[in-house]
């Protein structure tokens, strides 16, 4: 009987049902092949982000922003998955697939001026705009090439 050519890669997602824990993060850890210094930059960029938001002139400005745009709505539940994600994402092709998959399918004008912050209302259009050129439906004639277009 012949192989078939998935055997290769069932056995494997097999062998690595339920790891151990130390095993698995050991196997990582050697997969992503960072050096000390990178592992320093990446940890005191997350540490200068962190001091940014903390320090921002306007600490309302999340607040308002997660009021908008929180946990109980559709959107924002995509907005903090898409966010989570994209910390983890290896290239730029899934970054666009993670985006796409967020932003085209919600309802971003239910949200539109809603708020009385200009930064939530921008953002909101902006969110508006990005899935409607996102969005999988063809259209035909000049505004289908267009999206094309932008898109890629």
């Amino acid at each position: 009987m012949t192989a078939h050519p998935l055997d290769a890669i069932r056995n494997a997602i097999r062998a690595n049902y339920l790891p151990d824990e130390g095993e698995a993060l050991a196997r990582l850890i050697a997969a992503a092949d960072l050096s000390a210094d990178e592992r320093q930059a990446i940890s005191a960029r997350a540490v200068k982000l962190v001091k940014a938001v903390r320090g921002s002139s306007d600490p309302r400005l999340m607040e308002v922003f997660l009021s908008a745009y929180g946990l109980s709505t559709k959107e924002g539940v995509a907005l903090m998955c898409l966010a989570e994600a994209l910390l983890r994402v290896p290239d730029a092709e899934t970054m666009d697939d993670l985006i796409q998959d967020k932003i085209a399918p919600h309802d971003w004008s239910a949200h539109s001026g809603g708020s009385s912050s200009i930064f939530v209302n921008a953002s909101t259009w902006a969110l508006m705009l990005t899935g409607r050129v996102l969005d999988d439906e063809e259209d035909e004639g000049i505004a289908g090439t267009l999206r094309s277009m932008v898109r890629r």
